[in-house]
């Protein structure tokens, strides 16, 4: 696991959507698994900014979102599409029909996770994968006692994922209590992870991650046993490391090392 601490939320963002750009031009017909979240407004808005920049086409890429909520239609104003679309679809030249979000609605929700799966397998997997982090570990919305070998699935979300994602909602009552997510299993599979964190909130939960036990309730520490992980902290997202200074040494200020080493 690549730890690179920059010393501000700024950095990060610019940082990761690098990544993030230097994957589709490398490969024009990356598969990208995308995430969600606060953290990703910022990493969206500077992403479409370096792909104007340089010209870049994401004309044959294919994205897979991580989650969506179950129970809201694809055009609310809350919905991870919608949210896809604004932050970053609208904004780039990407086929709108290479961009796949989980369905979130329809009477059966486990043969529609069965089916997202099988179009992540039919791509040939994922490439890179973004991801975020709760404030409770989990990564896509595979809440604590997830399985740790667990493929796209329904899952009944927490309390305090609820509570967080408040804000795009009028009311309590409106806020989805489930999802359907890309399990972990599946986002063990993608051939590189890059995990994006800031701010103190995250910081616990950060912390457990990169130097907790591995356990199913922190999801997020089962990215300890992926081979190609690299994640990208603030000062405040990095606060509670107690190998934050080893982190510097090998990647002083979030630069590169002379050799790999993650």
């Amino acid at each position: 696991m690549k730890v690179l601490i920059f010393k501000t939320a700024e950095e990060v963002k610019v940082q990761a959507a690098r990544q993030l750009l230097m994957s589709v031009q490398r490969n024009p017909e990356s598969v990208l698994g995308l995430a969600t979240g606060g953290t990703m407004e910022d990493v969206y808005a500077e992403l479409v900014k370096q792909s104007h920049q340089h010209d870049a086409s994401w004309a044959q890429v294919t994205t897979f979102n991580l989650d969506e909520y179950w129970g809201i239609s694809s055009d609310s104003p809350a919905s991870y599409r919608t949210y896809m679309n604004h932050h970053l679809f609208d904004h780039i030249d990407v086929d709108p029909g290479a961009t796949h979000i989980p369905p979130s609605e329809g009477d059966n929700p486990e043969m529609a996770a069965a089916q997202y799966e099988a179009r992540i397998s039919g791509a040939g997997g994922i490439d890179l994968q973004l991801l975020g982090i709760g404030v409770n570990g989990h990564i896509g919305f595979n809440e604590p006692t997830s399985s740790l070998v667990s493929k796209t699935r329904l899952k009944t979300l927490t309390q305090s994922t609820r509570d967080a994602n408040l804000r795009f909602f009028d009311t309590m009552e409106q806020v989805p209590r489930y999802a359907l997510t890309v399990g972990i299993g599946t986002i063990m599979a993608s051939d590189e992870c890059l995990l994006v964190a800031t701010g103190s909130s995250k910081a616990p939960a950060v912390q457990t991650m990169i130097e907790g036990p591995l356990a199913a309730s922190c999801p997020a520490s089962a990215l300890q046993m992926h081979q190609k992980v690299t994640v990208m902290l603030d000062e405040e997202a990095a606060r509670d490391l107690e190998l934050r200074s080893y982190y510097q040494l090998v990647h002083p200020d979030g630069q590169e090392s002379a050799v790999s080493d993650g």
